[in-house]
C-alpha cells in the first residue's frame, strides 16, 4: 500500500472518529436550544421563582452560580499558578516532583462527588463553615486546581529556554526572568486553562449538593457563610423533585447554564487567539 493511500485512510479514520464525538454533542446542544429558547425572557432571567418554582425566573440560581465561580477563581488561581511556577521553574526533576505531577493528574480524574464528600467532611463539618458559599467555593477550588496547575505548567514549559538564558545572561534574577519573560509569553495558555477550569466548576452539581446549594432560596445571600441556589442543582431539583414542572422551564434552565459555560469557553478561545497573534515566536 502506498504512503499516500495510507495517509488518506488515516485521515478519513480520524475524521470519522472526530465526527462520532462532535455530532452527538452538536445534536444535544441543538436539542436543548430548540426546547429551551421559548422559556428565555427578561422575566425568566431577572425574577425569582414563584409557586413552588413552577413559575417565575431563575435569577437567584444565576447569581449563585456567578458567586460560586468567582469564589472558585479566588480559591484556585493563586495556588494553582504558584504551584505551576514552582514545578516548572524551581523544582528539580526528582522522584518527589514526579510523584507530585502524577498525583495532580490522578486528582483531575477523580469523580466530582468524591470532592463533594471531602468538602462536606473538611469544610462543612471539620472547619465548621456550614453549608455556605465559602465551603462550596473551596470545594470547587480543589476540583479546579489540578486543571489549573496542569495547563499553567504546560504553558510555562512551552516558553523557549532561550528566553530564560538571555534574560539571566543580562543580569536578571530568576524571579525577574520568570515575571518579565516567561509569564507574559505563557499567559495565553494559563488563562485558557483557568477559564476552562472555571467553566467545569460552574457546571458541577455533586460538590455543591453537599456544601452550599439550597433547594429553594428566593432571597440573595448576604455573606460568604450563607447558602445559595445554583443553576446545576436547581436544574436537578426542578427535573426530579418538583411535580408538574413545565418542560419549558427545565430546558430554559439547562439552556441558561449551557450558555454560561459556552460563554466561558468562547472567551478563553478569543483570549488565546488574540494573545498568540501578538507573540513574536
Amino acid at each position: 500500500m502506498s504512503r499516500q493511500r495510507t495517509n488518506l485512510i488515516a485521515r478519513w479514520l480520524i475524521t470519522a472518529v472526530a465526527g462520532l464525538v462532535i455530532v452527538p454533542v452538536f445534536l444535544v446542544i441543538v436539542f436543548i436550544i430548540y426546547n429551551g429558547i421559548g422559556a428565555i425572557s427578561w422575566e425568566f432571567l431577572t425574577q425569582p421563582p414563584r409557586r413552588g418554582m413552577t413559575e417565575g425566573g431563575i435569577l437567584p440560581a444565576i447569581l449563585g452560580t456567578i458567586f460560586l465561580t468567582l469564589g472558585t477563581a479566588v480559591a484556585a488561581i493563586p495556588i494553582g499558578i504558584g504551584a505551576a511556577i514552582y514545578l516548572a521553574e524551581y523544582a528539580s526533576d526528582t522522584k518527589l516532583t514526579r510523584t507530585i505531577r502524577l498525583a495532580i493528574i490522578n486528582l483531575a480524574g477523580i469523580p466530582s462527588i468524591v470532592y463533594g464528600l471531602f468538602g462536606l467532611g473538611m469544610f462543612v463539618l471539620f472547619l465548621d463553615f456550614g453549608t455556605s458559599i465559602l465551603a462550596g467555593s473551596l470545594t470547587l477550588g480543589l476540583l479546579t486546581l489540578p486543571i489549573v496547575i496542569s495547563t499553567a505548567e504546560e504553558a510555562i514549559t512551552a516558553v523557549p529556554r532561550e528566553f530564560r538564558l538571555v534574560s539571566l545572561s543580562l543580569g536578571a534574577t530568576r524571579w525577574q526572568t520568570i515575571r518579565h519573560q516567561v509569564l507574559p509569553h505563557a499567559l495565553p495558555g494559563m488563562i485558557t486553562g483557568v477559564i476552562l477550569g472555571l467553566g467545569r466548576a460552574a457546571g458541577e452539581t455533586a460538590p455543591i449538593l453537599f456544601t452550599v446549594a439550597a433547594f429553594y432560596l428566593p432571597e440573595m445571600p448576604r455573606s460568604i457563610f450563607d447558602q445559595t441556589m445554583a443553576l446545576p442543582y436547581h436544574l436537578y431539583v426542578i427535573s426530579t423533585q418538583v411535580p408538574g414542572m413545565p418542560l419549558s422551564l427545565q430546558y430554559g434552565t439547562a439552556l441558561t447554564l449551557l450558555l454560561i459555560v459556552m460563554s466561558l469557553t468562547i472567551v478563553a478561545t478569543i483570549i488565546r487567539t488574540v494573545m498568540r497573534r501578538r507573540r513574536q515566536w
